[in-house]
This record gives structure tokens, sequence and C-alpha cells, in this order.
């Protein structure tokens, strides 16, 4: 039996892979380091990693998204340091989400990225790894040092902020994907005060909201990055709970999830 099996229906394109053992499955793992905020459990009392984590259930969790990995095969895991060249030989694809600004750091002080993680990322997706990047808008995200790294890819988050939502008028976060968009299948997306993104060689423009980018794909060496001006597929609008239904974006997560797994294949 083959060890990866790859099934395609054709309504949706569902991609199911399987592995034959735990070294096999892709390993997808996520900063708790540059994005490190803590709060009191209520019940331990004890501080807790939250916020575009994989164990926050709450809305701003990370939770869904990575349960969705797993069921495409994946193996999810946290790294609570600066990413070493060791650590990131163990990892297949690795997520830095909201880099923190001072106030919303541990202890006050953020983790900013440094020119050693700079350099180790970049060598890294040389070879074949897959880095995602998310931002947030101006204000709630770090951008002097997220954009150092982003810039060795043709990438910039600009400090500023789009699709600002009013209260429950959702469709002031609306962003559109036409036919034919390299990830997604045409849909309609929420994603709520987005930073916009430039582009240069070698990335290119993914997604727009208000006429503005704010998606991006580059190739790098034998890898692959995606940036992204919004943690836009934590728990609050992908659970179906608070969007119209209209908005795919449980949808939209799986369908992002499936190409990351897939550029995995691809060193």
């Amino acid at each position: 039996m083959n060890n990866k099996i790859l099934k395609t229906f054709a309504l949706g394109t569902l991609l199911t892979f399987s592995f034959s053992n735990a070294q096999q499955k892709p390993k997808v793992v996520l900063d708790n380091f540059f994005n490190n905020e803590k709060r009191e459990n209520k019940e331990t009392k004890e501080l807790e990693s939250w916020h575009y984590t994989w164990n926050d259930t709450t809305n701003g969790g990370f939770s869904l998204l990575g349960e969705i990995f797993q069921k495409q095969g994946a193996e999810i895991s946290n790294l609570t340091t600066a990413p070493t060249k060791k650590d990131l030989k163990n990892a297949n694809i690795y997520i830095i989400v909201d880099a923190d600004i001072d106030k919303e750091a541990y202890g006050g002080k953020a983790n900013l990225i440094d020119p050693t993680s700079i350099k180790n990322l970049a060598e890294w997706v040389k070879k074949g790894g897959v880095l995602v990047l998310m931002s947030n808008d101006k204000g709630n995200s770090e951008f002097e040092h997220f954009n150092k790294l982003a810039g060795e890819f043709g990438i910039h988050f600009n400090d500023d902020s789009y699709n600002r939502v009013q209260k429950r008028e959702f469709e002031q976060g609306k962003v559109m994907v036409p036919t034919g968009n390299e990830i997604f299948s045409e849909q309609k997306l929420y994603m709520k005060e987005v930073a916009t993104i430039s582009v240069k060689n070698p990335a290119k423009e993914l997604l727009s909201a208000e006429g503005k980018n704010i998606g991006a794909i580059a190739k790098f060496g034998k890898g692959t990055v995606f940036a992204l001006g919004d943690p836009w597929c934590y728990n609050e609008y992908i659970d179906g709970k608070k969007l119209p239904a209209d908005f795919t974006n449980y949808q939209g997560t799986e369908e992002w999830v499936k190409w990351l797994l897939k550029q995995t294949s691809r060193k």
C-alpha cells in the first residue's frame, strides 16, 4: 500500500492525506514566542498562553484551525522560543501570527523578530519550508521587525487598517474571492480590520479588500511563503456561530490548509 494516499473528488476538489506512520505526518509549528500573550486561568489561577494558539478554545483561539490541520493528517505543535535551525529542521510549516507589541506581550516586553531568526527562516524556506505570516492591523501588531522578515521574500505589511466593521455590519468586512484564485475557490470571506500588503519580486498579490491588496504568495528557492494582513481563521470566524451563512470562512480555511500541506510535498 502506498504510504501517501491522495483522493480527489470533482466537487470542491477535496484532498485527503493519510500517512502510514507518525514520522511521515507534515509537522505544523505555531510560534508562541513572537506572539506571547498570556492570561490567568480562572480555575487554576496559573498563567496560560492564549490568543491565536492551538489550545485556546475561546473566540480568539486557533483550536478549530488546529483540528482542521489534524483532520488533514498533520501534526501540530507550539514553539515557545525563537526558531533555531534544529527547530526548523523538524518543521514543514511554521506559522507566525500577530507579532506582539509591548502592550500585548507577557511582562510588557515583546520578543521582537531578530536577525538570527530571519536568517534561519530564510534558509529554511529556501530549502523547502512553508512559512505563514499573518499580521494584524495598525495599532494591534508589530510591523518594523516583522517586515524585516517578510522583506526577505518581497513582502511588506503596511501599518494601516481597512475593512473596518461597525458593530454587526458584517458586510463591511467582506473579501470577495474571484474565480481563478490560486488558493481559494470563488467565495465570500470575512476579514475584519486588515493591514494591506505591498509586494515585489518574488512575491505576488493574492486577495483584495476595498481595492487594496491584503494577501501575498512568494516562491523562494524550494519553499513557499504565504502572507495575509489578518489572522482571519480564528475560532470566532470559522465556528459558524457569528457570521451570516453567506460568509464561508470555514470552507476557505479548509482550502487554505490543504494548499499549505500540498506545498510541503514540493521539495
